[in-house]
């Protein structure tokens, strides 16, 4: 397959999962470049189209888990098509905390509840094989990221790359073949999508109970403290990511 990787007219499908945890910080991006973005909406129902109508995949967050198909049965189908883009079609791909988990669920690792949950902005750093990665040039080998997160990849699929990692998180970032990226922690998430999240029982309660109030207080401090170096870390990944999948292109 043939792609054409100019930003202007990039065909993107993406994967949302509920309506406070969108592109973020990339979607400005992407509309800068003049991307043409489609958003599958599986809160709303919305099925999803063909693979073949797109130049690539991103997979966003959510509170749901990979594991919980009877719940959520359209996590069934989402999988079969990002087994289809990556594995089959070979698409550039980019997942984000859910979409993390599920690029390595779809293709034969393992999820589960995380020891330690990780919540708040915390530090995460690259594995020797991250800071040889594309998708991290640029950066520093230590980034202050915002995480929010109480499943983990436990098992990689064969063959993928680890790129970073935390003391409560082995598997922070993953790569696949060329084509597909994944970060466990989020590079998107503005205060206002921070608080969007907060209306969502499910990460209410969760974060109440691991942080207190006074620590989700103190969470959103932080959030809006580092959205400067925020900003930065997800503009630089952006262009990483189209640098690397360009390369791939043919």
């Amino acid at each position: 397959m043939s792609i054409e990787f100019g930003r202007k007219g990039f065909r993107l499908l993406v994967f949302q999962h509920v309506v406070a945890e969108h592109l973020g910080r990339f979607k400005p991006l992407f509309e800068q470049d003049g991307a043409i973005v489609t958003t599958v909406e599986f809160d709303r129902d919305d099925d999803i189209p063909s693979l073949s109508e797109f130049d690539g995949l991103w997979v966003l967050g959510g509170p749901m888990q990979v594991w919980e198909e009877r719940e959520h049965p359209w996590l069934t189908a989402e999988k079969a098509a990002i087994r289809e883009a990556v594995a089959q079609r070979k698409m550039p791909y980019f997942g984000l905390c859910l979409g993390h988990q599920l690029l390595a669920d779809a293709l034969g690792g393992t999820v589960g509840p995380s020891e330690a949950p990780e919540v708040g902005v915390l530090p995460v750093d690259l594995t020797e094989a991250g800071k040889r990665s594309p998708i991290f040039s640029g950066l520093e080998p230590t980034l202050v990221c915002t995480q929010g997160h109480g499943a983990e990849v436990k098992r990689p699929p064969a063959g993928a790359a680890i790129l970073a990692q935390s003391p409560d998180c082995k598997v922070q970032a993953l790569q696949v073949n060329a084509n597909a990226f994944s970060l466990q922690f989020h590079s998107e998430l503005t205060l206002e999508m921070v608080d969007a999240c907060l209306e969502i029982p499910a990460y209410k309660n969760d974060f109440e109970a691991m942080l207190g109030a006074d620590g989700i207080d103190s969470f959103r401090r932080d959030v809006d403290a580092n959205s400067n170096s925020h900003d930065q870390i997800a503009r630089v990944v952006y262009d990483n990511w189209f640098n690397a999948v360009a390369q791939t292109a043919g």
